[in-house]
Order: structure tokens, then C-alpha cells, then sequence
């Protein structure tokens, strides 16, 4: 075809078709896409020729996978399995780099070929993850575990890749190999400063002022494009540099955001296809019959892959304790190839290490490991989908929550952004079969409060929620006796999980340990911080620590509840004088009529750990010695 807009039609038809076809085949849509590009590709019919245009937003699919792998990771769960994702990502390069250097050596490759080979076993990209995030599995342990492996495994390999060029290259130089390293560890540098620290604070900045989705969204292209080019500047992969983008910008792209919705439909439905498109154009099938030597070599990276990923797995399996739908779930996630082998081969090739041979093995390797990858992907993914259905069930909000708003009665005559507001909140904390109420003043606020015994969120807005770097919560005395405190404590806990802020509660001894047992539960851990908060007179503490993109939370009651106090009538007085420029969200747990409050937490409680109940004893006694000398 020689009409650029004849085979423009035949991509976006292929990338229409072969998601139907294969759904009704019961076969992944990866493995669609890349026979398609085998078989439409300059090695098949020839109908699509390898072009730049194709070749460039084929790389912007790949970056992209990496960057969704990053910024869909919940940070409460990835802070809590780092140390076991730095552990797997250990096992995860250094099991197949061991089998691989021995399998390169029997073939009879020299030592530095050995090497890089082996380095390239090592590493693995996460082609199948978006089939996990289909399934919404994304916050499963062992999902969270590869993908923080998998940065690590990346950087181990591209650590043995710079290495090996650098002792090629600096024999040609006149740079000293000190010199060089040098050199490399300031690009690094900049790299690290640019996309960690300089662009989360870019975003921030100009999410506060501009909301317009189509420039939020280019601006997030933007800097994943940028990320990727100084990763590959610095001597890295571009896909570690979308990665780490995607990590770095997690916090203000919340998962069920309009901006995280488009960020995904453009890149599952554009980028991602044809990048599988063009893994499948590259792949020559007739090499299978051209000649031995290639298919013997392919047939033993293949086996070397699967052999050294799987141990890897059920190493991993082993070391943290996980079932064997996530040892399949990670073995379908880490034997999965592309970016980073072809750029390891390619690099090989171009330094005299690899033959031609080897790179054509390398790309008939990528096509069988991404079909197998797929189709382990998909059955583990759906298991593990059915069988966290129960999980997810019990954490989902049965009550129905009644969302508020208060303002002067011409700020409230804007319905829209008012509403709009709300509407966030609560699509952000789960809560979708909120009712949204818009009061003009407080006094109407409080009314409402007391004729109704619903869930209420009384909600401000300072800021966007996506900008918010912690929630400092405030919880009275006795709130863990609520009948709906675990809703309460869910609704923080979610909406802590989507915008990536830290929590910090403010607490007495007791309703801290209720506190501590709720965030350490399996599957809903939040890593939170407390401070010692012995009555709710020392309220206003939280004023002195607020900083300028904190939000403040406070659980509040009705009249005749456990955990009332009369001071709660000054809330809003409180917050109109002292956090007038933050957000904040003032939460009522619902009242269950003439029910007797339960105990729902005091006597199911693990034990607090001594050293922990000396310590907070000894600041509450320091808390209290201070308070007597102020009054005296």
C-alpha cells in the first residue's frame, strides 16, 4: 500500500477488529495485535511497511505501559511491600542472569556476551499489566510486588549493560573510565532532580490553577515523553524513565479521576495497540526454517527465560507467603519481554557482542514469551479477580451517605461547581450512591444533621483534591464505639489511597490503638503517623502543624452518641476562623436508633506492643505536665 491515508485506514481498522475477534476467539488482545503485526507487517503480506511515524508511537506505547504501571500503583500498598519488591526484583535478575550465563557459556560465547545475555534475562517489562489492570487487580501483593521489582531488575540489568559498553567505548576514548562515570552519575543526577522532584512540583502548581482536562492531560504527556528522553540521555531506558515519571506523578492522578480516565482510554486505544503492532512487524516466522542456528538459540533463551522467571516466582511465592494463582500472576508479568531486550540486543549488536544470529533468536524469543505471558496473565488475573470479589464487597460502603455543602447563599446559587465538587469527593472515596445536599448557611447545615441518621459529609474545597499532600484527621474519644466508624475510617483510607496523601491522626491512646488495628488489616493497610490528642480541647493543636497543601478531617457526632462532646458545636466557628484557606470535610458516622452502642473494636484488638504503649504513656504524661504549668 502506498497511500499513507489507505494504510492509516487499515491500522485503525485492525486496531478496531482485533479486540472483537479476539474476545470471541477467548484468546488476549496482545497476542492479537502482535500476530496481526506479523502477519500485515514488511515480513508478512507487506501491506504495513515499517515507517517512523509507526516506529515513534510504537515507543510511546511502551512508555506508556511502564508510566500506567507506575502511576497506578497504590502507594499505601507499595510503601507497605517495598522491602519485598526490592527483595523479588534481587530474585528476579539475579536467577535467570545466573541460568543465563551458564546457558550462554554452553553455547560457547565468550564472557562478556555471557554477560550481557544474562542481563538481558534478568530484566522484564510489564507487557501483560494492562491485563491486570482490566481486571482490576492492580492492588494485589503480588502485582505490587513485580512491579516494584520490576524497576529494580530493570535498573540491575541496564546497570550490567552500561557497564560492559562502558569498558567497549572508553578503550576507544581518550576519557578515562573515571572520567566517564563521572559523567554518567551527573546525567543520572539530573534525570533524578527533573522527573522526581521538579515535575511533581510543576504539576502541583499548575493543577491549582488550571482544571481544563485536554492541557492537564497534555502536560502529563509532556513530561512522560521528557522523563523517557533523559532517562535514555543519562545511559538509561527510556522505559525506567517512564516508570519512574509515573511513580513520581502517582499522588496527583488519582486512579478514578477524569484525568487518569482519559490519560488510560488514549493509551489502551492508540498507543498500546500499535505498539504491539509494531513488536509483531519486526518478527521474520521464516527464520524458523532459514536455518538452525537461530531456532537452537531461540528454542534456548526461551527455556532459559521461563526456567529462570518461573524459580523466580515460586521463590517469591515462597519467601512472601502467596498463593499459586499470584505465583502465576507474577511468573505471567516477568517472563513477559520487549523494550528491554530488544534494547539490550540492539546495543549488543551494534558493539560487536551479539551476531546476527542472536538478535534475530532474541525476536522470535519476544513473540512466544508474550504469547505465553498473555494467556498465564489472563487466567491468574481472573482468578485472583473472582476470588478478591468477596474482599472488595466488604470494604464497599453499603450505607447511603449524604454529601454537604455550606456556603453564603450566593456562593451556593453556583450549583454547578459546588455540586461538581462534591461529586469528586465522593467518586474519589467510593462512596456512589451518595445524595448531594447544598445548604446556604451553617445553621441549615446542622439542621439537616440532626433530622437525618445517615452517613453525612460536610465538604470544603481550598484546593483541588489531587493537589493535597496530607489529611491531618482529627477523631474524638469513644469514635471507635460508632456504629459506622469502619465506614468513616474507609472513606479516609480511600480517599488517602486515590490522591496518594499521607495521613496523619490525631488521637487518644485508646482510639489509636482502634486506629492502628484498622490500617494493618490484609488488603486495607494504610500507613498513617499519630500524634497524641488526649481530649478534644486540644483540637486546635492540628492548626499549629497545618501546612499549605494539608487538608484537615474531623469525625464529629450527633447528640446522645458514645462519642459527643458538647465543644463539637464550635466545629464550624473552628473551622471558618482557623482553616478557612484548606480544604476540609467534616464527617457525621451514621446513628443507628435505639440500638446500644457496640464495642466493635476494644476487645478484638492485637495487643500494643510495650515499647509503644511506654512511649506514647511517657508523651502524654510530658502533654499533661505542660498543660498544668500553662493553667498554673
Amino acid at each position: 500500500m502506498n497511500s499513507s491515508l489507505a494504510i492509516l485506514a487499515l491500522v485503525m481498522g485492525v486496531i478496531f477488529i482485533t479486540p472483537l475477534v479476539c474476545r470471541r476467539l477467548h484468546v488476549p488482545s496482545i497476542v492479537g495485535f502482535i500476530l496481526m503485526g506479523v502477519a500485515l507487517g514488511p515480513h508478512g503480506l507487506g501491506w504495513i511497511a515499517e515507517s517512523e511515524t509507526i516506529r515513534v508511537l510504537g515507543n510511546m506505547g511502551m512508555l506508556y505501559i511502564m508510566f500506567q504501571a507506575g502511576v497506578e500503583i497504590d502507594m499505601n500498598d507499595f510503601r507497605q511491600y517495598r522491602h519485598s519488591a526490592l527483595v523479588f526484583g534481587v530474585y528476579s535478575f539475579l536467577i535467570p542472569f545466573a541460568l543465563g550465563f551458564l546457558s550462554s557459556w554452553l553455547l560457547g560465547f565468550g564472557w562478556s556476551t555471557c554477560a550481557l545475555l544474562g542481563a538481558m534475562y534478568g530484566s522484564h517489562t510489564l507487557m501483560t499489566y494492562p491485563i491486570v489492570s482490566r481486571y482490576g487487580v492492580q492492588k494485589n501483593a503480588a502485582v505490587n510486588i513485580v512491579v516494584g521489582g520490576t524497576m529494580v531488575s530493570i535498573t540491575l540489568s541496564l546497570l550490567v549493560l552500561a557497564v560492559l559498553k562502558s569498558q567497549i567505548l572508553t578503550a576507544s576514548m581518550t576519557m578515562s573510565p573515571l572520567a566517564w562515570y563521572g559523567m554518567m552519575a551527573g546525567k543520572i543526577a539530573l534525570f533524578v532532580v527533573v522527573t522526581v522532584v521538579v515535575f511533581p512540583w510543576l504539576a502541583q502548581w499548575y493543577f491549582k490553577r488550571k482544571k481544563e482536562l485536554v492541557s492537564s492531560f497534555m502536560l502529563v504527556m509532556v513530561m512522560l515523553v521528557v522523563s523517557a528522553w533523559l532517562a535514555d540521555w543519562a545511559g538509561l531506558e527510556g522505559i525506567l524513565g517512564a516508570f519512574v515519571c509515573g511513580v513520581a506523578l502517582n499522588r496527583l492522578i488519582p486512579n478514578l479521576s477524569p484525568l487518569m480516565s482519559s490519560i488510560t482510554f488514549f493509551g489502551n486505544s492508540t498507543f498500546v495497540p500499535l505498539f504491539l503492532l509494531g513488536v509483531g512487524m519486526m518478527i521474520d516466522v521464516s527464520l524458523l526454517w532459514k536455518g538452525w542456528t537461530t531456532v537452537l538459540i531461540a528454542g534456548v533463551m526461551i527455556l532459559t527465560k521461563l526456567a529462570g522467571k518461573g524459580l523466580s516466582a515460586w521463590v517469591g511465592q515462597w519467601s512472601f507467603h502467596l498463593s499459586s494463582e499470584e505465583r502465576r500472576l507474577m511468573f505471567g508479568l516477568t517472563h513477559a519481554t520487549a523494550a528491554g531486550t530488544l534494547a539490550i540486543v540492539t546495543i549488543g549488536y551494534q558493539v560487536g557482542l551479539f551476531s546476527a544470529e542472536i538478535l534475530n533468536a532474541a525476536v522470535l524469543m519476544i513473540l512466544v514469551l508474550c504469547t505465553s505471558a498473555s494467556f498465564i496473565t489472563e487466567h491468574a488475573a481472573k482468578h485472583i479477580a473472582l476470588q478478591e470479589e468477596a474482599l472488595l464487597e466488604s470494604d464497599r460502603t453499603e450505607d447511603d451517605w449524604l454529601m454537604m455543602s455550606v456556603g453564603e447563599p450566593r456562593q451556593v446559587g453556583m450549583q454547578a461547581p459546588a455540586t461538581e465538587q462534591l461529586k469528586e469527593l465522593s467518586r474519589l472515596s467510593s462512596l456512589h450512591e451518595s445524595k448531594f445536599v447544598l445548604c446556604s448557611d451553617w445553621q441549615d447545615a446542622e439542621s439537616m444533621v440532626e433530622r437525618t441518621s445517615t452517613s453525612i459529609a460536610i465538604y470544603h474545597e481550598h484546593q483541588p483534591l489531587n493537589t493535597v499532600s496530607r489529611l491531618l484527621v482529627a477523631v474524638p474519644r469513644y469514635a471507635e464505639k460508632e456504629h459506622d466508624f469502619i465506614s468513616c475510617f474507609g472513606q479516609v483510607r480511600r480517599l488517602s489511597s486515590q490522591i496518594g496523601a499521607r495521613v496523619v491522626f490525631f488521637a487518644n491512646e485508646e482510639t489509636q490503638r482502634a486506629l492502628q488495628a484498622l490500617c494493618c488489616r490484609p488488603g486495607k493497610f494504610l500507613r498513617a503517623s499519630y500524634r497524641e490528642m488526649e481530649d478534644w480541647e486540644d483540637v486546635l493543636m492540628i492548626a499549629k502543624e497545618m501546612e499549605a497543601d494539608d487538608m484537615v478531617v474531623m469525625i464529629s457526632a450527633r447528640h446522645a452518641t458514645a462519642s459527643f462532646n458538647p465543644l463539637f458545636k464550635q466545629i464550624p466557628d473552628m473551622l471558618e476562623r482557623f482553616f478557612a484557606e484548606h480544604s476540609w470535610l467534616l464527617i457525621y458516622p451514621q446513628q443507628q436508633m435505639g440500638a446500644a452502642v457496640p464495642d466493635v473494636f476494644l476487645t478484638d484488638l492485637p495487643p500494643t506492643s510495650r515499647s509503644w504503649n511506654l512511649i506514647s504513656r511517657a508523651k502524654a504524661w510530658v502533654l499533661r505536665q505542660l498543660r498544668k504549668r500553662q493553667v498554673g
